[in-house]
């Protein structure tokens, strides 16, 4: 009976340390959010720009990191339309991306389809299992 206790305690322990999805977004709409307070201070969304390539919104993020260290990470684009709902999220993968110490990256974005009227760029910590 001890030992399941242990077992279930240590579980549980580890499952509240799991930051695997929390991260930085930061909108066309120009709300930034951090999900994680340490994740945050290693990197910052910024730059989030707009325009129109030919009926289609296209999106950019300049990605920052602010550690001397490599860091690997994995960003998407979320698109919405008017109303605020979601444009095909299913269709669309994370992607990764690796950044050299203090290194900064430009990321793009086409939107699927002429719907879209906004974007919001993630950025979260890849793990490899």
């Amino acid at each position: 009976m001890k030992l399941s206790i242990v077992v279930v305690t240590l579980v549980l322990m580890m499952s509240a340390c799991a930051n695997h999805t929390a991260g930085v977004s930061a909108g066309s709409n120009g709300v930034t959010r951090v999900d994680n307070y340490s994740f945050g201070q290693e990197v910052a969304v910024e730059q989030v720009r707009v325009r129109t390539q030919g009926d289609l919104l296209q999106g950019s993020a300049l990605i920052m990191s602010q550690v001397g260290s490599d860091l690997r990470l994995q960003y998407k684009f979320t698109w919405y339309d008017v109303s605020g709902f979601t444009i095909e999220d299913e269709a669309t993968s994370w992607k990764s991306l690796k950044l050299h110490g203090k290194q900064q990256m430009q990321v793009t974005a086409l939107a699927p389809n002429a719907n879209a009227t906004r974007f919001d760029v993630y950025v979260r910590k890849a793990f490899s299992n």
